[in-house]
């Protein structure tokens, strides 16, 4: 059959660096970093006292107490970065078909605080079983498409994708899949996570995944440079309306870009540690290229996954030079993370954000923090460096990749009809 065409037809964004989209692009182009001492519990026991939280942010600016009550912030930020991208995109539902409007999010991990905070306060108690009704519904990741999907009322595909670091970016994929072979018209996709936690630092911390940097928040977040020492962590969420183009062109939608691939691979190595010479980081981006049907030459960014921990950095950039060869050297490659920190589910849709708003406006947001150069990766890259770079962007990359070897590419392309 004849695959449909997919497009993009409005964002949303909920991020340490800005809580709309106008705001996330700002501080991408201007290099601000998102990390500071951690606010939402005190961290001053733990190893890594710092995170990506968001900023000047309240709940009840965009819903009211009893409904954010009834939910955990990781379903409560997929509202508001959702409610943003369906009136960015213009979508009038009551014009539409609702069984063919679906919700495919993306989670991790999902109500983790939820879940700690019933737990903490059970053992607290004598032992008698006092748990908030709500509980189950608040901890449970497929929560928030049926959040929304109530909502809105949408009947289409609705579920979450799970892959760890790699969620959104799944969501992303399977939306377009859903679309493209014609069981729905538009998809409400992306991700969204809040582990900016007891459980979720300290369990970390014990993986020592993180940076520990707490003497210079600001500039922990080191992706290629000689001193990354892990990743920071954020929270947030980035929402995508993904259309089929000729619905999308039906109603005089504006397009931001067209999603032309997917891939999805495994490491098949080991738990948390990426396999050293990025052989699944390889398979995924050749398998999203021919699922595009493009050419290694045709990109022109890539938005790495690039999260600053010592093996995962190096790993992903040899499997960058074996896709791309010598057309390595021609790309723009930066880390966004650099500056949001890490969203875990939430990454891959913020981070394909990025990838778009770079296409609309020619510029390739910078990867900050790079004070060393590493030995062990090639200087000839084009790393964006500091400083966002003015560079015509027709066809761009993103990467994510998850514990347990989860990895997801997409492939978003400048609009030509």
């Amino acid at each position: 059959m004849q695959l449909k065409r997919v497009v993009v037809t409005g964002l949303g964004a909920l991020t340490p660096i800005g809580n709309n989209v106008n705001e996330y692009w700002e501080g991408l182009v201007n290099g601000v970093s998102g990390a500071a001492p951690i606010t939402h519990f005190d961290a001053s026991k733990f190893k890594t006292r710092f995170a990506c939280e968001l900023k000047n942010f309240n709940v009840t600016d965009y819903m009211n107490r009893k409904d954010a009550r009834k939910m955990d912030k990781f379903t409560q930020y997929a509202m508001i970065a959702s409610d943003e991208a369906i009136a960015d995109s213009g979508l009038d539902f009551d014009k539409e078909n609702r069984n063919r409007i679906g919700v495919i999010w993306g989670a991790g991990i999902g109500g983790l605080e939820s879940f700690q905070n019933e737990v903490l306060e059970f053992a607290k108690g004598d032992g008698t079983p006092r748990f908030n009704p709500f509980f189950i519904p608040k901890m449970i990741a497929d929560i928030a498409p049926g959040q929304i999907s109530i909502k809105h009322g949408l009947r289409g595909p609705n579920f979450t994708t799970v892959s760890a670091c790699a969620s959104s970016a799944n969501s992303m994929i399977d939306a377009l899949n859903y679309i493209r072979l014609d069981q729905a018209d538009v998809i409400v996709t992306g991700g969204s996570e809040s582990c900016i936690a007891i459980a979720g630092i300290g369990g970390f911390n014990a993986l020592q995944a993180m940076s520990t940097r707490n003497d210079d928040p600001a500039t922990a977040s080191r992706p290629f440079d000689k001193d990354r020492d892990g990743f920071v962590i954020g929270e947030g969420a980035g929402a995508l309306i993904l259309e089929e183009l000729e619905h999308a062109k039906a109603r005089g939608a504006k397009i931001y870009a067209e999603v032309i691939g997917g891939g999805l691979s495994a490491d098949a190595y080991h738990i948390t540690a990426p396999h050293p010479e990025g052989l699944g980081a390889k398979a995924v981006m050749e398998n999203c290229l021919q699922n595009a049907g493009i050419k290694p030459e045709e990109v022109d960014a890539i938005n790495l996954h690039g999260t600053a921990t010592p093996l995962g950095d190096v790993a992903e950039l040899k499997a960058v030079k074996a896709v791309f060869g010598d057309h390595a050297y021609n790309l723009n490659i930066n880390s966004t993370k650099s500056m949001t920190g890490h969203l875990l589910g939430a990454a891959g849709a913020i981070e394909a954000i990025a990838s778009i708003l770079a296409i609309n406006n020619s510029i390739v947001p910078p990867t900050i923090n790079h004070f060393t150069d590493d030995d062990k990766i090639d200087p000839k890259l084009n790393l964006t460096f500091n400083k966002a770079q003015k560079r015509e962007v027709n066809i761009a990359m993103s990467n994510t990749f998850g514990f347990g070897g989860h990895n997801a590419c997409v492939l978003l392309k400048k609009f030509a009809d």
